[in-house]
């Protein structure tokens, strides 16, 4: 079941949570939609749903037009974080709900449902919880239960919103992959949404980042993380650093530095902005008449493989209101081998940066 979302408007009194988004999803593909709270992926899922409707706009389920079919008629699974089981029934009971409530002719039977039911809690590995209530099992349980209610009627369409939100790190990073696995099973198309990065560039096919009602960049998880679109792209994938500058005729010049840019070979004396990930800063001990970024290394944390260094340069090249601080990442025995010290003055250079003109 492929899904084609055109020219989505939706605005809620004088807020526009979604500003003509077009978007195409594959069937079979399990899809991300990433972006900080309010940016219109909630919106996004649940007009897809049928939960929401839009105010101009079209969805299309495999080229029919499902904009004004009703919920119940779209044949879709829907998860919410927060699990959404009925306290007062078994496990068994919350998975069959959706089986039992199809209208009379498209019922299975009772041996039919309790097939059906064992498959699906063997297909979550839950099978042995049948017989206990909610709030007997675990949060990582419930919501492996949920996905299983989802999935009993067979929909076309699986949607995901914030599944693992309200769970702990460990637990989340196993329904990571465990969701993962499952999509590989079942190949339903699915759509989830998430705040966290990390999530949707380990499970997805593919990542739509959103912000502000708009659609910033659609790729895969390597893509999107390699060749950032947007300014906006890069600061919410991970950790960075921002620098200001001035780009000219290919190169960009920061206090002490210069940094290739073949992509800007024509700006002439232009204000720009670089990105740089922690771990593409080189970092050494400083010396008179070095090049690059002179700093004093206010902290330094160390936590298994990676040390990570809290840098305040001697000469601020950021404006009022931004947070000065350089952050960089090293091996942790290259780290130990440097003899580096807090207090100590080091000097930092980029290896790798991502040049955006301002005003573009």
């Amino acid at each position: 079941m492929s899904i084609e979302i055109r020219n989505v408007n939706k605005h809620f009194g004088t807020f526009q949570a979604l500003r003509n988004v077009n978007l195409d999803i594959a069937s079979g593909e399990l899809l991300a939609l990433l972006g900080p709270s309010g940016c219109g992926k909630t919106t996004l899922l649940r007009i897809i749903a049928g939960l929401e409707a839009p105010d101009t706009g079209s969805i299309h389920f495999s080229g029919a037009d499902t904009t004004d079919v009703h919920v119940r008629e779209r044949n879709v699974g829907f998860v919410f974080q927060h699990y959404a089981l009925f306290r007062h029934m078994t496990v068994f009971e919350n998975v069959a709900f959706g089986l039992r409530v199809k209208p009379r002719g498209e019922r299975p039977s009772d041996a039919q449902i309790q097939k059906k039911v064992h498959a699906l809690l063997s297909l979550v590995q839950l099978d042995w919880l049948a017989d206990r209530y909610p709030a007997q099992l675990s949060g990582g349980q419930r919501q492996r239960i949920a996905l299983a209610r989802a999935l009993a009627v067979e929909p076309q369409v699986l949607l995901l919103d914030e599944p693992f939100g309200a769970l702990d790190a460990k637990v989340r990073k196993e329904l990571r992959r465990w969701l993962r696995r499952l999509h590989d099973e079942l190949h339903v198309t699915s759509v989830f949404v998430t705040h966290d990065q990390e999530e949707a560039l380990e499970v997805a096919d593919r990542v739509v980042l959103m912000n502000k009602g708009v659609v910033e960049q659609s790729g895969s998880p390597q893509d999107v993380w390699d060749h950032p679109a947007s300014p906006f792209v890069y600061g919410f994938l991970g950790d960075v650093n921002l620098f200001h500058g001035r780009a000219h005729e290919g190169l960009l010049h920061l206090d002490g530095v210069a940094i290739d840019t073949p992509e800007h070979a024509n700006a002439q004396n232009a204000q720009a902005f670089a990105y740089v990930r922690p771990h593409d800063l080189d970092v050494q001990r400083y010396t008179p008449g070095a090049s690059g970024i002179v700093a004093q290394l206010s902290r330094a944390i160390v936590v298994g493989p990676i040390a990570r260094l809290e840098l305040l340069p001697l000469q601020s090249n950021q404006r009022p209101g931004h947070d000065p601080l350089i952050e960089a990442q090293i091996p942790a025995q290259q780290f130990k081998a440097s003899g580096f010290q807090e207090g100590e003055t080091l000097v930092v250079s980029p290896r790798k940066a991502r040049v955006f003109l301002e005003g573009h």
